[in-house]
């Protein structure tokens, strides 16, 4: 790595810090879609940055592309991660879905006081952090996650791949083959996003009216519903399945919580709906359409996860 000190020890005039800064983004966007967290991405890049510093500075001139050693590192830090993920999610209270993300202009951060946060250091909202496609990750073992994110999603090498993970390029190349077969077999005909959006606000109006019927014709006969408290707070600990029994599930929410203010809003990149009590997010809601029905839908009330969507 070519780097001009200023002989002082101060970074601040050190070029190559803008250049190690810079890779920030890329490794947020990486750590979540590996993770479905972003608590947990914000961990793994300030993990990875703390070993970058704790070299010294003629480790770090030796090595030759620092931003590939901090996705290397910050990868093999999210495989650790996930490993140990499966036994924790063994323990969580009901339903575990990946947190959920607001649309840029809207980002909020948990520090007090509800800072806008830089949208530099956020995650791109694209088909690759759907609510969708990352329930399907979720169901991938952590070697083929990784193998398919970094290389199907970000365009890495097999060969860079598999000195993350820890096998051969033709291993890597077999697990990405593996997920994407996992990914075809859940994955749905896409529709345009007005129709979806179309969709959802039908189904907020019909839900705010508490129409049984309305809902019922929205939702597809065997759609299901998943709710994510983590324990802290009421959430159906199993999924329910069925268009009428999500209706009616869903009207009984809408009878006892009075209160409740049911916004429009992009939820990782797709029309979706945020729930607020007081000016509170309490709840996050993202769908998955198919043939003009709603055939899944997601509702995050973990507030652990809903930090993005503090309002201050």
């Amino acid at each position: 790595m070519s780097t001009t000190a200023s002989g002082s020890g101060d970074d601040r005039f050190d070029p190559s810090l803008s250049a190690i800064m810079s890779e920030r983004r890329q490794l947020i966007n990486v750590a979540y879609r590996l993770l479905g967290s972003l608590a947990d991405a914000e961990d793994v890049v300030q993990e990875t940055y703390a070993r970058w510093y704790a070299m010294s500075r003629q480790q770090q001139e030796a090595i030759e592309s620092p931003g590939a050693w901090l996705t290397t590192v910050a990868g093999r830090i999210c495989l650790d991660l996930l490993g140990s993920a499966r036994a924790r999610r063994e323990k969580y209270v009901g339903e575990w879905i990946p947190e959920p993300l607001p649309d840029r202009t809207e980002w909020i951060s948990g520090r007090p006081g509800g800072t806008m946060a830089d949208p530099a250091d956020r995650v791109t909202l694209d088909e690759s952090v759907s609510m969708a496609f990352l329930v399907v990750l979720e169901a991938m073992t952590p070697a083929e996650r990784v193998a398919f994110v970094l290389h199907d999603v970000f365009r890495y090498s097999f060969a860079e791949v598999a000195d993350i993970v820890g096998r051969s390029p033709a291993a890597c190349r077999q697990l990405a083959s593996s997920a994407r077969r996992r990914l075809r077999a859940s994955q749905t005909p896409a529709i345009p996003p007005a129709r979806q959006a179309g969709l959802v606000r039908d189904f907020k109006m019909a839900w705010e009216a508490k129409d049984i019927d309305a809902l019922i014709g929205l939702l597809a006969p065997d759609a299901t519903a998943i709710a994510d408290g983590g324990g802290l707070v009421d959430a159906m600990l199993l999924p329910v399945k069925g268009g009428e029994q999500i209706a009616r599930y869903l009207v009984d929410i809408a009878a006892r919580a009075t209160d409740l203010t049911i916004l429009e809003r992009t939820v990782n990149g797709r029309p979706g709906l945020v729930a607020q009590q007081d000016g509170v997010t309490v709840l996050v809601m993202a769908f998955d359409v198919a043939a003009d029905r709603i055939t899944h839908l997601w509702a995050v009330r973990n507030p652990d996860k809903l930090r993005p969507w503090t309002t201050g």
